[in-house]
């Protein structure tokens, strides 16, 4: 287990806890340490380095052994990467050239000839069908014999790993950070807070969990070890009893709830009890999950503990025995009989949820004095909404500055995406200044002071997190909006899947667009090159694994935009599958070596999402002429089976136009209101010999070692309480 733990400490802080073992000799151990980091594009830092170096030499050595497989991991490079094409991107055929020959080859082969002629009387062939389609016709250890070393470069990617702690309080901090992160986690990072509650839970707690999901998990982990529950709203239950059953804690989903034994049944409706009894409308919450509930209370029996009756009540709520009329079901009356004064009043005293309303609460003013009435109820409980709820409202209202005309794009939790037409009326221009301006000085008062703070240019345009759901786990993934420089003169995508039970073909493609969105062309399996670059070839199942790849040389690129996707064309979804990844590496010219090199990967991200079409970003050419990479996160409905880039990318231009048009709030913003004019951009060069609050990418070494330091690792955390 604390090999376990000790390997999460790495992956989300990048930090190396501090080895047990005696003094030594382990300089020479540390180095080659340092040097196996270095082939897949990690380093230590000096200060790391210098620890290890003091070290017994067995001890750098275990240290070493543990911690290679996480950063491989963390890069991709845990498993083999084979093409199709043995020297791709050279050599790699026309595409009608390359299926004619698999189609000589099946000809060729007694064993098959026969079913190839049948199909060749009817005027069309399956590919599939062909022994030389769609299955690796060479090993591994075939690619790598036919590539050259990898020459390094300047632009090739340095992560530095930096010295942690003891294992006991690295692991600690990582859990209060995560618990009480001010957004939402992923799954991936859910998963990761549920394995540290269940060792964190007799130590130190957060002051606050403002985020139900987290809480859930941290009260399953309470619950084993026999600790006191966190809970104030009977909604907290019905997510701690969904935990138990390893059900969807953000209810977004049906849990299928398993049963519970007698301790954990007394637990819940003690839980029950207590909420209901000290604050009865607290009821109201049941009708919003009432199948939830009701199922919920088939697997408690309520009836067998007569001494918690008010936890009776919630099931009998739900049954619709007793009523409890919602607290949304009296805004909506309100709203219908046009009382907009008075339904912002109501919802005063449910903060967050009027901040959610204000669109349609402006929308549906007829006279000045509502939309001053409702201006001023916003104003007045400010204090009191979640930061981020202040800057999700914050940067909806920068986007309706006017009637644009532009279509609505629609993203839910999961990264499900979808457009509408935008029939909003325009929100009155004096009011939205106002609540600007009102949101910007709350906003600005909750911000720490941030002394001397230091900015890298490069995380400027980086959108704020204000929800862990929209960024996949990986590495140097960004937040959905952001925008990062791309810089170099081949830009390659990879995918790489794993079937766990069914046949599973996976189709890595690149739609090129103009300025205006339309299509200029594409890279597939159905057209393998362009003058842009080349596919590596059709792979169309992976029970050991498979890997596809696309080059791109970005000087001869047409158009404005790069859109790279996965499309599931048959078997196993995002979600089904035993592994899947994405990701993009970026060579000088002149670099050749294996066509993945784990030096020279700038982002991976793992594949997990609803839907048949995976869009993880996308590369937009700036008026400068310099590339940029927009993140999105997206996936498409897509079709059954048979998804191909030709018949998606009408809906995915749509839904890139909204995105790419639509603005973030960025660090940027954040800074400037923290700081001001007294923001220092750094050049990367001397760091400050005093503390400072550092943003950016990476931790740059030698800061002091009182400074505050922001990174993608917990960018979170200059999210606003």
């Amino acid at each position: 287990m604390s090999h376990s733990l000790e390997s999460l400490v790495v992956r989300h802080t990048l930090r190396l806890p501090a080895p047990i073992g005696p003094a030594g000799q382990g300089a020479v151990a540390a180095r080659q340490f340092d040097a196996a980091l270095m082939e897949v594009g990690f380093k230590l830092s000096a200060e790391l380095l210098a620890r290890l170096s003091e070290l017994s030499e067995e001890t750098v050595v275990d240290t070493a052994a543990r911690t290679l497989p996480v950063v491989r991991e963390l890069v991709g490079d845990h498993v083999q990467h084979n093409a199709y094409f043995i020297d791709f991107p050279a050599n790699v055929p026309d595409t009608v050239d390359f299926w004619r020959d698999c189609l000589v080859r099946a000809l060729a082969d007694e064993s098959v000839r026969p079913g190839i002629l049948d199909q060749l009387s009817t005027g069309t062939v399956n590919l599939l069908t062909l022994p030389a389609y769609g299955r690796y016709q060479h090993s591994y250890a075939d690619l790598l014999a036919a590539h050259e070393e990898l020459i390094a470069a300047v632009g090739d990617r340095v992560t530095v790993l930096h010295p942690g702690g003891e294992l006991d309080d690295e692991i600690g901090a990582l859990y209060l950070a995560l618990a009480g992160s001010a957004t939402p986690l992923g799954d991936e990072r859910l998963a990761d807070l549920a394995m540290l509650a269940g060792a964190c839970a007799d130590g130190p707690q957060p002051e606050e969990i403002p985020v139900r999901e987290n809480r859930a998990v941290v009260n399953r982990a309470r619950l084993a070890a026999g600790a006191g529950l966190l809970l104030d709203t009977v909604t907290d239950v019905l997510r701690l009893a969904c935990a138990l059953s390893d059900g969807d804690v953000t209810l977004q989903e049906p849990t299928r709830f398993r049963g519970l034994s007698r301790p954990v049944r007394r637990a819940l409706l003690a839980g029950l009890d207590s909420v209901v009894a000290a604050a009865p409308g607290k009821l109201a919450d049941v009708p919003v999950h009432r199948e939830a509930f009701k199922r919920l209370g088939e697997r408690l029996h309520p009836h067998e503990f007569p001494q918690w009756p008010h936890a009776a009540e919630v099931f009998a709520v739900a049954r619709g025995e007793r009523k409890a009329p919602s607290f949304d079901r009296r805004v909506e009356e309100l709203l219908g009989a046009g009382e907009i004064a008075g339904a912002a009043e109501v919802l005063k005293s449910a903060p967050g949820r009027l901040f959610r309303s204000l669109d349609r609460l402006l929308c549906g003013c007829g006279t000045q004095e509502e939309l001053d009435a409702v201006v001023a109820a916003a104003e007045a409980v400010a204090p009191e909404v979640a930061g981020r709820v202040l800057l999700s409202v914050r940067e909806h209202l920068h986007n309706r500055a006017e009637d644009t005309g532009l279509r609505r794009v629609f993203v839910n939790r999961r990264g499900r995406a979808w457009v509408s037409d935008d029939r909003r009326a325009p929100l009155p221009g004096h009011e939205r200044g106002r609540l600007i301006d009102a949101l910007d000085a709350e906003i600005r008062r909750r911000l720490p002071d941030p002394g001397h703070l230091f900015v890298d240019p490069d995380v400027l345009d980086v959108a704020l997190p204000l929800s862990g759901r929209g960024t996949a786990a990986g590495l140097g993934v960004l937040p959905r909006g952001s925008l990062s420089p791309v810089e170099g003169e081949l830009l390659r995508f990879f995918v790489y899947w794993k079937q766990r039970r069914r046949t599973t073909d996976y189709d890595l493609s690149a739609l090129m667009l103009d300025e205006d969105y339309a299509t200029l062309g594409w890279l597939s399996w159905t057209n393998l090159t362009e003058v842009e670059g080349e596919h590596s070839g059709d792979i169309t199942e992976a029970p050991e694994g498979a890997s596809e790849f696309i080059n791109l040389r970005l000087g001869a690129v047409r158009g404005a935009f790069v859109v790279p996707q996965v499309n599931l064309y048959s078997g196993e979804g995002f979600e089904e599958v035993e592994e899947s990844f994405f990701g993009f590496m970026l060579r000088e010219g002149e670099q050749k070596g294996r066509p993945f090199e784990p030096r020279t990967v700038r982002m991976k991200s793992e594949l997990r999402g609803p839907g048949r079409v995976a869009l993880p970003l996308a590369f937009l050419r700036g008026a400068d002429g310099r590339w940029r990479a927009k993140w999105l996160h997206l996936y498409l409905l897509g079709n059954p089976t048979s998804n191909r880039v030709e018949g998606n990318r009408v809906s995915v231009a749509t839904l890139l136009r909204g995105i790419v048009e639509r603005e973030q709030l960025t660090v940027r913003y954040l800074a400037e209101l923290m700081a001001g004019d007294a923001v220092t951009v750094w050049d990367g060069e001397k760091v400050p010999d005093g503390p400072v609050t550092y943003i950016g990418l990476q931790r740059p070494e030698g800061l002091h070692p009182d400074s505050r330091v922001v990174t993608l690792e917990n960018l979170r955390d200059l999210i606003p309480q």
